[in-house]
């Protein structure tokens, strides 16, 4: 059994993005292709777990550049129809052209127990039942809830966002939780900040990360902070959350929240500059924390 430090486990997808007044344009990528990128600057032992269609294996191409073990399922590649209506970032209509389905617990390879990043893009990709299991065999948990929280309209493939009712049984398994400000309201119904990253610590999650288009806040142990973006462009906008996943527990292994926090905010703002992932180095990073410090 190989063993690791990170393993972000989610579908690798195609979406076609219309920005707010800007020209259409293709970004693949997903879940488990931003995170592990971001991640491995920080030269840590990195894994990802994911789907592609044996068409588009190029895609893996970078992964395979900087380092990150793959375990690669063939399947046909979830796609998306993307559309950002206003100038607001946090605003976006995401419509599920081909989905992927659930992973379960035969699909996860064989390694040992170590930290595990649960990055759906929908409801489609995780059960309850598998974060269970994944508990019991002796993993840390680290999940974006928006893989619980994005339904999707069986009629107009419409994504939305709305309330998990089992909520509070996530919240206490996992360590680490990362929701925008958009899916925080979902669960929270205020949209401030502050009070989301409060109710999800009130309702047992251990360390909360929230995004949104100033910046990410963190939340452990009553403490909060904040950290703003500096990015000079939104184009890559696209992948923000994923990135900052990736940037954030890669750091936090041997890291202080606050400097992970920053160290994670640097990296997004760098990578929201420009469509695709993070091609920085890790001194990039560190001169951007010290610009905004």
């Amino acid at each position: 059994m190989k063993g690791y430090d990170i393993v972000f486990m989610g579908h690798l997808c195609t979406a076609t993005v219309f920005p707010f007044k800007g020209d259409p344009f293709v970004e693949r990528g997903g879940p488990a292709f931003f995170g592990p990128l971001a991640a491995s600057c920080l030269g840590k032992r990195i894994a990802a777990v994911t789907r592609i269609d044996n068409s588009e294996t190029q895609l893996l191409e970078p992964l395979k550049a900087v380092g990150v073990d793959l375990y690669v399922q063939p399947i046909e590649t979830v796609q998306y129809r993307v559309v950002f209506p206003t100038a607001n970032v946090d605003e976006r209509q995401a419509f599920l052209v081909r989905g992927g389905g659930h992973f379960g617990i035969d699909d996860l390879p064989p390694i040992e127990p170590c930290l595990i990043h649960l990055g759906g893009l929908s409801i489609h990709e995780f059960s309850l039942e598998f974060v269970r299991e994944l508990k019991e065999r002796g993993f840390r948990l680290s999940v974006d809830m928006c893989s619980f929280v994005n339904n999707v309209d069986e009629q107009t493939q419409l994504g939305y966002l709305a309330d998990v009712p089992e909520k509070k049984e996530i919240l206490s398994m996992v360590d680490f939780v990362k929701v925008d400000v958009m899916e925080a309201k979902a669960l929270t119904g205020t949209d401030i900040l502050k009070d989301q990253a409060g109710m999800l610590e009130d309702w047992g999650s251990s360390e909360t990360v929230i995004t949104c288009s100033e910046g990410a806040l963190a939340r452990s142990k009553g403490k909060t902070m904040f950290a703003r973006f500096t990015s000079k462009s939104t184009r890559g906008r696209m992948g923000r959350g994923d990135t900052f996943s990736g940037a954030y527990l890669a750091r936090r292994l041997d890291h202080s929240g606050e400097d992970s926090l920053r160290f994670a905010a640097a990296l997004t703002s760098i990578k929201m500059e420009s469509t695709g992932p993070f091609t920085g180095s890790f001194e990039d990073v560190l001169e951007r924390m010290d610009d905004n410090f």
